[in-house]
């Protein structure tokens, strides 16, 4: 049985993104000419209509570069995170430690931008400060 649409903010808010866009006349393209009512819409063809409006409203590219933003800060924190000697291969053990709430208090892929960016900062400052112990430490002896 197909999904039935009963939620229609996903269409009201890309409508708004498309100036001079009209309801109708988009219910009636992706319906191929048999409605112009979004109820009477089937949920393959509310979902298709929504994918083409963020596709002209410029949602995909957003979100694509979104993606590769957290691809790469993710990258990042992992690079740090394994300089710190943490395996990260290991998911358990990159979520034991993230999940400090000195980290990060959450899991590696809960974390979004800004968390991975403080995520990269705290595993540099561990690793700044475990160099200067061992330097301290070695003009003691």
């Amino acid at each position: 049985m197909e999904q039935e649409v009963t939620n229609y903010a996903r269409f009201y808010a890309l409508l708004k993104k498309l100036p001079g866009a009209d309801k109708e006349t988009l219910v009636y393209q992706f319906t191929g000419g048999r409605t112009k009512s979004l109820r009477q819409m089937s949920g393959k063809e509310y979902e298709s209509m929504c994918n083409e409006m963020e596709r002209v409203a410029g949602c995909d590219e957003r979100r694509e570069a979104y993606r590769r933003e957290l691809r790469r800060k993710r990258s990042a924190a992992l690079h740090q995170m394994q300089l710190l000697g943490i395996d990260t291969a290991d998911w358990d053990r990159v979520n034991d430690f993230c999940r400090d709430p000195r980290i990060a208090g959450t899991e590696f892929r809960r974390l979004d931008t800004d968390g991975l960016e403080a995520l990269a900062v705290k595993c540099r400052a561990i690793r700044r400060k475990r160099r200067e112990k061992e330097a301290n430490g070695q003009l003691l002896n």
